[in-house]
């Protein structure tokens, strides 16, 4: 039986947890592709290349030192709370990074809690020494207060430490990087603290599937680490259901993580994270099993979402722009999410649309993006906070936020928060630079992460996780400006645009398509404002001196994804393309969305 290591790799979004995996594959010497040699290896989705965040979770595997190490790279956001979980499962120990200049972030707590839950012995390895300004002591000195917050006993906040720069691949046991010559210390820590799997490869035979995957040869595979007994190719097991079904299976391909490779085998013992294929329609959670003794390891639990949007068949005037756009490709499409995606709900509604649940607003929005990308066409309606009834009472999520921003932006957040029902829980300044927590209903979040950017002129970070269900506060949202929506369809003409552009703020410049009833702008004041954006100016032949200079026309402001999300009011929709994301009213004419609105 081979010597076997499972660590997971936890940190907060964007500090460096990728790029630290990346040197330790190097360091060991691992065979890699020739494209990814000199790149961010684990950041193998294209999404997560762009926002340089991790989305999906990974395996990775070397050897050292005779002892084969598997490494599994965790989502840093809390709306991935469903990968994390089942990540975390499949590891002894964890290796959390921290920012040797920012510290420990929000995002830290929420994973290293459910670590924290699950005995998960933790080295904590200070990364980004090579930066400007570290602050190793104070970043101690709020690691063990993180760690004591969340209720670790004495041994576990004894925590042993490795100080890292994952860019240049060096690391040691004091925060000089003068005296680094490699990234060794961090395995010599693994190996020292992060105990051998405790399984018992003479049992019965019990996996646990973590994550799925698919081949185009091998068709769907299994992927999850084995707790007792062995397995081998060609074997006969019993695939053990989420609802307690057994159902008989026999392996047709067994394989074994190398480097970033599954590499085919014929036999695995307990300990070991393997991929299987031969298993009719796996799910995530089901137990794999000894055919002649099927016991079950427990279920796999994730905290339920507490968002739900509403995804519609696009039928808008320039529907058609993707490739899969029929109700049946958009439903199958959704369902298959399910497989993968335990944090996910997905249910069909009354008015013939889905209504998907999720963790949170970049969850959900991530999952748009993706959709999008892959060629799929829809309208998504405003997202809404899920009510979860406890003990007779209906109850509302709430998020606990951590800001940091300049001082001098303090008061105009307090403020904005204070409307919005937030209650201040702490506030420090340090070095001119201010720290609030507040707890804030997730309705009270609403659209407030545009105007947070605006307020502070982009200079302060906001970060939230989920917190626990409370009663309504009485908060709700109300959005204090309208929109400016097209009076008819045709071709935005720079005239037409330029005599507009101050009834407020424009999304769009000359020579784009719209149609009537898509919203173009935000308006100044509060009511929906209908407007000719496509108006050209009327030939004479007549010309005055400076004729057509006397005017600017104003940069529109672009809206993303998150941010036409945040921007869409209960009577207005997304619609989203491969091609294009554009905001519209429910009702496109005006006439029969007066009719509508006093019937």
């Amino acid at each position: 039986m081979i010597a076997i290591r499972n660590v997971a790799i936890i940190a907060h979004v964007d500090h460096g947890k990728t790029t630290l995996v990346d040197a330790l594959l190097k360091e060991s010497k691992t065979k890699l592709h020739k494209d990814t040699a000199d790149s961010l290896i684990m950041d193998s989705n294209e999404l997560e290349k762009e926002r340089g965040i991790t989305i999906f979770s990974k395996n990775a595997s070397l050897v050292w030192n005779s002892i084969k190490i598997n490494i599994i790279d965790t989502p840093g956001h809390a709306d991935f709370g469903g990968e994390v979980e089942r990540v975390l499962k499949m590891a002894d120990g964890c290796l959390l990074l921290i920012d040797a200049k920012e510290g420990p972030m929000p995002q830290t707590r929420f994973v290293l809690k459910k670590a924290l839950e699950m005995k998960h012995k933790i080295i904590v390895v200070i990364n980004k020494i090579d930066k400007q300004g570290i602050r190793v002591n104070y970043v101690l000195d709020k690691t063990l207060d993180l760690f004591l917050e969340l209720g670790a006993d004495d041994q576990t906040a004894d925590f042993p430490i490795v100080y890292t720069s994952g860019k240049e691949g060096k690391a040691g046991l004091t925060a000089n990087l003068k005296e680094m010559t490699d990234i060794v210390p961090v395995f010599d820590m693994i190996l020292k603290h992060i105990p051998a799997p405790n399984g018992d490869e003479d049992l019965p035979l019990q996996m646990l599937v973590t994550s799925l995957s698919s081949d185009s040869h091998l068709g769907r595979i299994a992927i999850g680490r084995i707790y007792n007994g062995k397995i081998c190719q060609n074997m006969e097991v019993a695939q053990i259901t989420r609802n307690g079904e057994i159902i008989k299976n026999r392996i047709t391909s067994l394989l074994t993580f190398v480097g970033l490779d599954r590499i085919k085998i014929k036999e695995a013992s307990s300990g070991d994270i393997i991929a299987i294929t031969g298993i009719k329609d796996p799910s995530i959670g089901e137990t794999i099993a000894d055919i002649n003794a099927p016991v079950t390891l427990p279920v796999l639990i994730v905290e339920e979402p507490t968002m739900q949007i509403t995804f519609m068949v696009n039928n808008s005037p320039f529907s058609g722009e993707g490739q899969y756009s029929t109700s049946r490709q958009i439903q199958a499409r959704l369902i298959k999410e399910l497989e993968t995606d335990m944090a996910l709900r997905v249910e069909i509604n009354q008015q013939g649309g889905w209504t998907v649940s999720g963790r949170g607003e970049l969850h959900l929005a991530i999952l748009i993006e993706r959709l999008r990308r892959e060629g799929y066409e829809f309208q998504v309606a405003r997202p809404q906070v899920i009510h979860k009834v406890i003990n007779g009472e209906t109850l509302q999520p709430f998020e606990r936020v951590f800001i940091e921003v300049p001082q001098n932006f303090s008061g105009i957040i307090m403020q904005k928060l204070g409307i919005r029902r937030g209650v201040l829980q702490d506030m420090k300044t340090e070095d001119g630079i201010s720290f609030l927590e507040f707890i804030v209903s997730t309705k009270g979040l609403f659209g407030y992460r545009s105007e947070f950017i605006t307020d502070t002129k982009g200079m302060g970070t906001l970060n939230s996780a989920f917190d626990h269900y409370a009663k309504d506060n009485g908060y709700e949202y109300e959005r204090t400006q309208g929109s400016l929506v097209v009076h008819e369809s045709g071709k935005t003409n720079l005239y037409g645009l330029t005599n507009v552009q101050d009834r407020g703020t424009l999304f769009y410049g000359p020579g784009v398509d719209v149609y009537k009833g898509q919203i173009v702008g935000e308006n100044n004041r509060s009511d929906d404002l209908r407007l000719n954006v496509c108006k050209a100016k009327h030939l004479t032949n007549m010309r005055s001196k400076g004729d057509g200079v006397s005017e600017y026309f104003k940069t529109p402001k672009s809206l993303g994804l998150e941010q036409a999300l945040e921007f869409i009011a209960a009577d207005e929709l997304v619609e989203v393309t491969p091609k294009n994301i554009r905001l519209r009213k429910v009702i496109l004419d005006e006439v029969e969305e007066r009719r509508k609105r006093f019937l």
